[in-house]
């Protein structure tokens, strides 16, 4: 086995060279081919990680035990994703929604945003960071308008706008923090070395960490799709192609969440700074609530999705703002079950789409009998992101929950009156899709089931089991966090 340090090298050489050879190569085929190999030979990279000895963190890049659960997470996802685009994307072009001139640089750019997120998760620099959170951003940016309609568009330019407003507060938040770290650390890059600003983050200056987490909290929480800074995430979702619809909630947002929980670590470990947890618990409790509420009103099945998304990482950051050894293994192993049961909902809904030719959702009814395996799977996708026992979700809503009412039982009111919200939305919605009347159009489309099902099958085994290992881990991560 390698060294540690070309393993990560490796997870960052992969998507680059696949991104230059995919840009070159014409034919579809080939490259929805390369595009799944490359995907899996990053996953391999990630996997590896696990059997290698770790050097000490370079100047540039480190590989710790919290972001070692988001790199394994983000390139299974991305591998799965990449088989699921692979027929998605076929489907497209045969029905003509879709131009070989505009899948052109289709596979180019997934994996240059599968550089860009894997970048952000190794990058001991927070500069570095900032730049990869940006990088994997803007490609996404390009692949929700490929479709060229004015919605797609639309939708693409104020993703495009309010993402950079986002990205900028971020950058100021970065450059407080360095302000912050310079007297004490010195000049240079060694003040934007994440190992070294949280080994001196007790001596900064409180008042420049206060500002700088607010603005950081604001810049990365817009990639985050927390309210109100969500605007951008239903209309990428609905407009753009679904892969990357499942990419956007599933991995996307766990890349700002990372950076987040990155700068909420370095304010815990200053003693005079303000506590980052009743912030994230707002804002969190705030997502959770207004997303719930906006299910209701949904028409277009991808939005809907959206904002079930909006409203779950407003759980997620609710738990790692409650903070704790509990609160925080519960908003891990929801991050995880979140990831994989957003992605597996995109990808029956992606085929549901093609097969309905809409994504209304009063013009998709009686799917499990029309098209059993896809209308089961959604069935199984909604009782998962629902949190109904024995999905891994109902665990780790569980422990949040219980979690609240251990420490601060007034919070629990409105964090069970969210989830409840929601979970009625849900079930309102998924009655006629699944069990209503059939209607529209009933045709067959090649589906690829295997993502779908393996990421379910997962999230199931979460639910029922898990490995020891596992949680010995999660609690140490859970630990680190504070």
């Amino acid at each position: 086995m390698g060294s540690f340090s070309d393993t990560v090298a490796l997870i960052l050489i992969i998507p680059v060279v696949a991104a230059g050879l995919l840009a070159a190569l014409p034919s579809y085929r080939v490259t929805a081919g390369l595009n799944v190999a490359a995907s899996f030979l990053t996953l391999v990279a990630a996997l590896s990680l696990f059997v290698t000895n770790r050097p000490e963190p370079g100047p540039y890049l480190v590989v710790d035990d919290l972001n070692i659960v988001f790199i394994v997470l983000n390139t299974f996802v991305g591998f799965t994703t990449s088989i699921f685009s692979a027929s998605y994307i076929s489907h497209e072009l045969e029905t003509g929604r879709l131009t070989k001139t505009n899948l052109r640089f289709y596979h180019a750019m997934y994996q240059i945003m599968m550089f860009g997120m894997n970048l952000a998760f190794v990058s001991n620099n927070i500069g570095l960071m900032w730049v990869a959170v940006e990088l994997a951003t803007l490609s996404t940016v390009v692949m929700v308008g490929i479709y060229r309609t004015h919605e797609a568009l639309e939708a693409a330019w104020k993703y495009f706008i309010l993402g950079s407003v986002g990205i900028a507060f971020a950058l100021f938040g970065t450059i407080l923090v360095y302000m912050a770290a310079q007297p004490i650390v010195g000049e240079g890059t060694a003040a934007m070395v994440w190992t070294v600003l949280i080994d001196h983050a007790a001596r900064f200056d409180p008042a420049l960490l206060n500002v700088a987490f607010i603005f950081l909290l604001l810049g990365y929480g817009t990639k985050v799709g927390l309210a109100p800074l969500h605007a951008w995430l239903p209309d990428a979702h609905a407009e753009g192609p679904t892969p990357i619809s499942a990419v956007l909630s599933g991995l996307l947002l766990n890349v700002a969440l990372y950076a987040v929980l990155r700068f909420k670590m370095l304010l815990a470990a200053s003693p005079d700074a303000v506590a980052p947890g009743p912030l994230m618990i707002t804002m969190g409790l705030t997502s959770l609530v207004f997303a719930a509420f906006m299910l209701y009103r949904r028409r277009d099945i991808k939005r809907l999705f959206a904002y079930s998304s909006i409203e779950h990482m407003g759980i997620i950051v609710f738990a790692f703002g409650m903070g704790g050894p509990l609160a925080n293994f519960a908003g891990l192993l929801h991050m995880v079950m979140h990831s994989l049961t957003k992605s597996a909902i995109f990808f029956a809904v992606g085929h549901i789409a093609q097969v309905k030719g809409t994504q209304k959702i009063k013009e998709i009814s009686g799917l499990t009998q029309t098209h059993p395996g896809l209308g089961w799977a959604l069935v199984i996708g909604v009782v998962a992101i629902a949190g109904l026992p024995p999905m891994g979700i109902f665990m780790s809503e569980f422990l949040v929950v219980s979690s609240t009412f251990a420490r601060q039982p007034l919070l629990a009111i409105p964090l069970v009156f969210g989830i409840l919200l929601a979970f009625g939305a849900l079930l309102l919605r998924l009655t006629n899709v699944a069990f209503g009347e059939p209607q529209g159009r009933t045709g067959a489309v090649e589906a690829s089931y295997f993502p779908l099902y393996a990421h379910l099958a997962l999230v199931m085994v979460a639910g029922v089991y898990l490995p020891a290992p596992l949680v010995s881990w999660f609690q140490h991560v859970a630990q680190i966090l504070g």
